[in-house]
């Protein structure tokens, strides 16, 4: 049967569309394990794979292989959107197959659906996205056989050996590890609606410890305890709770982990999430590091290292994440992964 020439044009000019939304990337340097990996137990990393945030999660998984003594004891899980057509989702791991053609993986589909009914606007539209709230679903999405993961943003470098984190204690009864942050005001998370009903604040009333803030984007995750106490379900309650009932909070996908696990988190050192280099979420401003030690480097917030590189406004740390940028260039810039090699 022959086919109409404008159907092949038009299957020609999709598939070029396609190719053209994402950028060619370069092959990272093969990364390899060291003496005394014999037996290392296996490191599960999960992250979200978008083309929006494309680029930081290639520059993030440089970073962890570029940093860990056990490189190839690594595996990585990706999150992608159930929502992304099929042609998408192809240019998604041929991007990821040309950066990292060894690397243990696996790509997830997250249904999107799930979430699409219990999302409120925020105070940034990145926050609305449903892809951001897959971190909930972790535990549905991954194997059985995956009993802790750890969880990584896309816009963050991991300068340390990501074993040191991996191998946090979680005690007896913790279902999370991450930084806490007891200095912040944790009640401006919330709004009135939610600090004046006797119900909703009270929320709080038995934690171990005082509720404190915590970052979402680093955290390390024991799924059986997860699965036993059915943390996915209570957090869906709270975001169904802000669309149904009471506007509680502002702030996307962070509010609902509060209100679930503050108070009960096992808290890590704050190395591991050298957080808000991104900015606020409204101007993305520059920031400076916190005082200590820096094993995690976290652009959370508006700015984006990538993004304000390319428009020639970098704020001084995104030369720090520059020489992690796989994207394929002309020029002297492709040089630059020779620091990291």
């Amino acid at each position: 049967m022959r086919v109409p020439v404008v159907v092949l044009l038009a299957a020609a000019v999709a598939v070029a569309g396609v190719a053209a939304e994402l950028p060619e990337f370069r092959e990272a340097p093969a990364f390899r394990n060291g003496a005394g990996c014999d037996g290392a137990p296996t490191i599960h990393i999960a992250m979200t794979l978008d083309g929006t945030y494309l680029r930081g999660s290639l520059a993030g998984v440089l970073s962890v292989l570029r940093h860990a003594a056990c490189p190839e004891s690594i595996a990585f899980h990706f999150v992608a959107s159930s929502a992304s057509p099929a042609r998408r989702l192809a240019a998604l791991r041929r991007a990821l197959a040309a950066a990292f053609p060894t690397l243990p993986s696996t790509v997830h589909r997250f249904d999107a659906r799930l979430v699409r009914g219990k999302i409120s606007t925020s105070v940034r539209r990145a926050l609305d996205q449903p892809l951001n709230y897959a971190r909930i679903y972790l535990a549905d999405l991954l194997p059985r056989s995956v009993s802790r993961v750890l969880y990584l943003d896309s816009d963050l470098l991991v300068v340390d050996d990501v074993a040191r984190l991996w191998d946090t204690d979680l005690g007896p009864d913790a279902a999370l590890a991450a930084p806490e942050y007891c200095h912040a005001n944790f009640t401006s998370y919330f709004t009135d609606a939610f600090w004046n009903h006797p119900e909703y604040s009270s929320t709080f009333t038995n934690r171990a410890r005082a509720p404190c803030y915590f970052n979402t984007g680093v955290m390390v995750i024991d799924l059986d305890r997860w699965r036993a106490s059915g943390y996915t379900a209570k957090l869906e309650d709270w975001m169904e709770v802000q669309k149904q009932e009471a506007r509680i909070y502002e702030l996307g996908s962070l509010p609902p982990f509060l209100l679930v696990f503050a108070g009960e988190v096992k808290a890590v050192e704050h190395r591991w999430n050298q957080h808000g280099l991104g900015g606020d979420n409204v101007a993305g401003q520059c920031r400076e590091l916190h005082p200590g030690p820096v094993s995690l480097l976290h652009w959370s917030g508006k700015g984006k290292p990538w993004l304000r590189l390319d428009a020639g406004r970098p704020c001084p740390l995104d030369a720090l994440w520059a020489p992690y940028d796989l994207l394929r260039r002309h020029g002297s810039r492709d040089d630059l992964l020779a620091a990291v090699a």
